[in-house]
C-alpha cells in the first residue's frame, strides 16, 4: 500500500513538472547557475591548495653574507644551522662560485659582462640555500635566524618570500568568500523561482487537491508530489551542472596542466566526480527542498 502511494506521489509530481514545463525549466536553469557557482567554489579551493602547496615546497630560505665575510664565519653558522632538527640539507654558494654562475647566465651579454670586469672586487655575496624538511619548518628556521641576529648576515630572503604566500593566499581568501556571498544571493533568487513553481503548480491541481480532501487523502499524500517536484529541479540541476563542468574541465585541463605541469585537473575530477555529483544534489534537493516545503506551508492548507 504504501509503496504504491509513492509511486503515485512521484507520478503526480513528474506530471506536474510536464504542466509548468517553462517554468519548471527556467526554475532548473536558476538553480543550475547557483550550483555552478558552488562548484566553481570547490574547484578554486582544490586549484588554490595545490599552488600554495607547490609554492611552499619550492620555498628555501637563502642567507645572504656581507662581500667581506671570512669563510671560516660562514662554516660556523652552517654547522649551527645543520644542528637543528627541522632542516635537511643546507648548501653553500661562495663570492666566486656566485660570480662563475652570474657569469654563466650572462654569457650573451657583453654589457652586463663588461660591467662586472670593470668593477675592483666581486659585488656578489656568499649564501646558504637551506632546505627544510616540510614547509612548515621554515618559519621556525627563520625565526631562529632572525633570533640569532649575526652580524655577518647582510638578509634573509624568506621573509619576502613567505609575504608574496601570505598576499596570495588573502587574495584567494577574498576570492573565495565574494564567491559566498554570490552564492548565497542567488541561492535566495533560486529559493524564489522554485517558491513560484511550486505555487503555481498547486494552483494549477487546486481542483485535485479538492478531490483529494473530499476522499479522505493524507496530508502527507496531498503535499509529497510538490515537496517531490521541488527536489526534482534540484536534482535535475545537479546533474546538468556536473555534465557542464565535466566537458568544460576536459577542455580547459590540458590548459591548466600547461601553467600548473603538478596538476591533473581532469583525472583528479574524473576520481572525485562521484564526491562532486553527491555534493551538488545535497545543494540542489536542500535548495528545492527549502522553496518547496516554504510554499506549501503557505499555499496549501490541509
Amino acid at each position: 500500500m504504501l509503496g504504491t502511494q509513492i509511486k503515485r506521489m512521484c507520478k503526480t509530481s513528474w506530471l506536474s513538472l510536464i504542466r509548468n514545463g517553462w517554468l519548471a525549466t527556467a526554475t532548473v536553469l536558476v538553480m543550475t547557475l547557483v550550483l555552478s557557482m558552488i562548484g566553481g567554489l570547490l574547484l578554486l579551493s582544490v586549484v588554490a591548495n595545490t599552488i600554495l602547496a607547490d609554492l611552499k615546497g619550492k620555498i628555501d630560505i637563502s642567507v645572504y653574507f656581507f662581500p667581506a665575510t671570512e669563510e671560516q664565519g660562514i662554516m660556523a653558522v652552517k654547522k649551527s644551522i645543520e644542528g637543528l632538527r627541522e632542516v635537511r640539507e643546507v648548501g653553500y654558494v661562495s663570492q666566486v662560485q656566485a660570480l662563475d654562475e652570474f657569469r654563466e647566465r650572462h654569457k650573451d651579454d657583453a654589457v652586463i659582462l663588461s660591467s662586472i670586469d670593470e668593477l675592483d672586487a666581486n659585488p656578489l655575496e656568499a649564501t646558504l640555500n637551506i632546505r627544510a624538511n616540510t614547509p612548515e619548518d621554515l618559519a621556525f628556521i627563520a625565526g631562529y635566524l632572525k633570533d640569532k641576529n649575526y652580524p655577518i648576515v647582510d638578509k634573509i630572503n624568506y621573509f619576502e618570500n613567505q609575504r608574496v604566500i601570505d598576499r596570495l593566499s588573502s587574495v584567494l581568501a577574498s576570492i573565495k568568500s565574494v564567491g559566498l556571498v554570490m552564492v548565497l544571493a542567488l541561492a535566495f533568487v533560486a529559493i524564489l523561482v522554485a517558491f513560484n513553481a511550486i505555487r503555481l503548480a498547486i494552483f494549477t491541481a487546486r481542483e485535485e487537491i479538492g478531490i483529494m480532501r473530499l476522499v479522505g487523502a493524507s496530508s502527507w499524500y496531498i503535499r509529497g508530489p510538490f515537496l517531490l517536484s521541488g527536489m526534482l529541479h534540484g536534482m535535475f540541476a545537479a546533474v546538468l551542472t556536473s555534465l557542464m563542468f565535466y566537458g568544460v574541465i576536459w577542455i580547459v585541463s590540458p590548459k591548466v596542466a600547461f601553467l600548473l605541469p603538478q596538476m591533473d585537473l581532469f583525472g583528479y575530477f574524473q576520481s572525485s566526480f562521484i564526491q562532486f555529483l553527491g555534493v551538488l544534489l545535497a545543494a540542489g534537493v536542500l535548495l528545492g527542498g527549502t522553496s518547496s516545503f516554504i510554499a506549501i506551508r503557505r499555499y496549501l492548507k490541509v
